[in-house]
C-alpha cells in the first residue's frame, strides 16, 4: 500500500553534468547549487516523493581508475594504491554532493557503497539495504554513488551509479529512474544528433526499428549505448519501470522529471 500512495524514484547527476569532463578534479559547482535547488522544490511540490538520489565520478574517480584499471580488478601493491585513490577521489566529489543538498535545505545522507557492497566479478553481491529503508522511512534522502568495492573475484573494481542502481531496483521497485546527463536524450544518428528519439521498448530492437552498435537501420552509438541496454534490460525484468534519459543542463529539467513530466527519451516496456 504505501509504495502505491508513495511513488519511488531513482535520479542520478551524470558524472558529464557535475564535473567539468575535460579538466580533472574540477566540479560544476553552480551546476550542484542549481540542480539541488531543483529537488528540493520538487519535495516541496510532492511532499510524498520518495527519492534516492545518485551521482557519477565525472572528471574525479575516472582519472585514478583509467590510470590504475581498477574496475578490471586489484591484486598488486600499485593497484591497491590505486584503488585507494579513486576511493578518496569518489569521496571528494560525495562530499561536494552532499554540500550542495544540504545548503538547499535538503535532509541527505550519503551512504558509501565501499562500505557496504560487497561485488562478485564487477556485479553486486551482498548489499545491506535496511539503512537505505530506513532512511526512506524516515523522511530523509539517501545518496549513493560509483565507488571502489572489495571483489571475491577481482579483489577490488569500481559499480558504476547504474550499476548499483540496477541492484537497488530489484529490491526497491522504483516507479521511474532518471538519468540527467548533458545530452537531449538518445539520438538515433549519433554524432549528428539531429533526430530524437522520444521512445524506445525492447520490441524496437527485436523488430528492427532500433540499432545498438551499428547497421543500416537507426543506429545509437557511442557512450550512450551501454546505457540504453542497461535501462533495456532494467524494463524487461521490471515491466512497471519506465527509465528518462534527458539533459539536466535545462534549467528546471530535473524538477520537472520528479514531478512526473516525461522530458528527453522514455525507455519503458511497451504497454
Amino acid at each position: 500500500m504505501a509504495q502505491s500512495l508513495s511513488p519511488l524514484i531513482f535520479l542520478k547527476l551524470g558524472g558529464s553534468l557535475i564535473t567539468e569532463k575535460h579538466r580533472p578534479y574540477t566540479a560544476r559547482l553552480e551546476t550542484l547549487r542549481r540542480l539541488a535547488e531543483e529537488i528540493a522544490h520538487a519535495r516541496q511540490s510532492v511532499p510524498e516523493l520518495r527519492l534516492v538520489v545518485g551521482h557519477g565520478a565525472g572528471s574525479f574517480g575516472h582519472v585514478p581508475a583509467k590510470r590504475y584499471g581498477t574496475r578490471q580488478g586489484v591484486h598488486t601493491p600499485e593497484e591497491w594504491l590505486g584503488f585507494a585513490e579513486v576511493w578518496r577521489e569518489a569521496a571528494t566529489l560525495n562530499r561536494l554532493v552532499v554540500e550542495a543538498l544540504l545548503a538547499a535545505k535538503l535532509p541527505v545522507i550519503s551512504l558509501p557503497p565501499c562500505a557496504s557492497v560487497t561485488a562478485e566479478d564487477g556485479k553486486v553481491a551482498v548489499w545491506e539495504l535496511y539503512p537505505i529503508r530506513a532512511a526512506l522511512q524516515a523522511g530523509l534522502l539517501p545518496l549513493i554513488f560509483g565507488d571502489v568495492v572489495f571483489d571475491r573475484h577481482r579483489g577490488g573494481t569500481i559499480l558504476s551509479t547504474e550499476d548499483l542502481f540496477e541492484h537497488l531496483a530489484r529490491q526497491l521497485r522504483p516507479r521511474r529512474i532518471l538519468l540527467a546527463g548533458i545530452e537531449e536524450g538518445v539520438w538515433s544518428d549519433f554524432p549528428q544528433c539531429t533526430q530524437l528519439v522520444r521512445e524506445i521498448t525492447p520490441a524496437d530492437l527485436y523488430q528492427g526499428r532500433l540499432q545498438l552498435g551499428g547497421s543500416q537501420a537507426p543506429d545509437v552509438t557511442g557512450g550512450m549505448e551501454s546505457k540504453v541496454r542497461q535501462s533495456l534490460a532494467w524494463v524487461q525484468e521490471l515491466p512497471e519501470l519506465e527509465v528518462l534519459i534527458f539533459n539536466g543542463e535545462k534549467p528546471g529539467a530535473v524538477r520537472r522529471a520528479l514531478m512526473g513530466e516525461t522530458l528527453g527519451t522514455r525507455i519503458h516496456a511497451g504497454r
